[in-house]
């Protein structure tokens, strides 16, 4: 399948780390200015951030993740990066909905606590010059922010049309977190909720910590009305999988290392999966494309969207992962139109978004000459 035809396609990412979607070029940059700060070595990270992600060894991914942990504790930085580069190129991805995941940062040396570490987020979704980012929650009676949209075609003239993406956050709580501090990041969300802030991740180190120290946190942003999405499964951990299936969040993401049971608890559940194919690859979650758990899911009918994950670490994008599927699997145009289309039923915005997206790829898809 061309990947014209997939770019042109409308899009959901639902699974997209903030820090992880930085440019190779950004990070370069970025890190030659703290080689010349003396706050690091440049030396020791040029080569990786220069090297070919394919080629990339999983020490090296891990070492291109502590380098975005340094940058991003700068409330400058991460405001440009929201800004210059996560936006734009999804957006430029043709990515009409987004759902950025990002872990509230503290560094008392710079200034910086979760709140205005969500607040430079902000600030740079605010300040998106070359895209229109909606980013308020819907109102019911307000405009669309489809509301002639220029920016899924097949006309390839119209390609310098604005784009329009509509944006939400959710804010991580890391694996290294005490119960307290997991709390902290709810009781951010919930202050946060009239800017965007429309659920709770679990992500982090998944070899750290126990369940039962971020499950008071999970269970009280439930009770509160956010959505919850965990990292499961990427590790073997019976035990924990089986636990975070019974508390039964809105989604998951990975799913990579799930037993038997696990499998038959996901299905009869119906709990909407992120599917992340070249990570899961990159990082040896799954020993090859072609014994990747999306086929079985799939063919299931299971819910599943297909995600990028860290699409700056793994020099990946949203249409690329749809091309891998297409080409892994065999899935034609309507296909891949309808597991996109599908995964507007799976996002954390509230029924007016989904609506507004629904006649979007309704919309769409006569153009695109797909039947629907």
């Amino acid at each position: 399948m061309e990947r014209e035809w997939l770019i042109s396609m409308p899009k959901i990412e639902l699974h997209a780390h903030l820090n992880g979607s930085i440019r190779d070029s950004t990070l370069l940059e970025l890190a030659k200015d703290l080689g010349q700060k003396g706050v690091i070595k440049f030396s020791q990270v040029e080569d990786v951030i220069l090297k070919y992600a394919a080629n990339r060894s999983l020490t090296e991914v891990f070492k291109l993740f502590d380098l975005i942990h340094i940058l991003t504790t700068n409330h400058d930085t991460v405001t440009r990066i929201t800004r210059e580069q996560v936006i734009e190129d999804f957006a430029s991805d043709n990515v009409i909905y987004l759902e950025l995941r990002t872990t509230p940062k503290r560094n008392d040396s710079k200034g910086m606590s979760k709140r205005s570490y969500v607040e430079a987020v902000l600030k740079g979704l605010r300040s998106v010059s070359s895209v229109d980012v909606s980013f308020i929650p819907h109102i019911e009676d307000s405009i669309s922010p489809f509301d002639s949209l220029p920016m899924i075609t097949h006309d390839r003239s119209n390609g310098n049309a604005r784009k329009r993406i509509v944006a939400r956050l959710l804010l991580s709580i890391d694996r290294r977190e005490t119960t307290e501090a997991a709390m902290e990041t709810v009781k951010l969300a919930l202050e946060m909720r009239q800017f965007g802030v429309v659920g709770i991740d679990l992500s982090g180190n998944p070899k750290i910590g126990e369940w039962t120290t971020y499950l008071p946190a999970l269970k009280f942003a439930r009770e509160q009305g956010l959505y919850v999405t965990l990292h499961c499964g990427e590790v073997p951990n019976s035990k924990e999988i089986h636990n975070m299936l019974d508390f039964h969040p809105q989604r998951i993401g990975h799913a990579c290392f799930f037993e038997d049971e696990h499998w038959r608890k996901l299905k009869s559940s119906r709990i909407p999966v992120e599917i992340c194919l070249t990570s899961n690859v990159r990082t040896l979650s799954v020993r090859s494309i072609d014994v990747h758990h999306f086929a079985d899911l799939y063919n299931a009918k299971h819910p599943l969207a297909l995600c990028t994950d860290d699409s700056g670490v793994f020099s990946t994008c949203l249409s690329a992962e749809y091309e891998i599927a297409a080409k892994s699997f065999g899935l034609e145009r309507r296909e891949m139109f309808e597991l996109s289309r599908n995964s507007v039923e799976y996002i954390f915005a509230d029924s007016g978004v989904k609506e507004d997206l629904r006649k979007l790829f309704n919309s769409v898809a006569r153009k695109m000459g797909v039947q629907v």
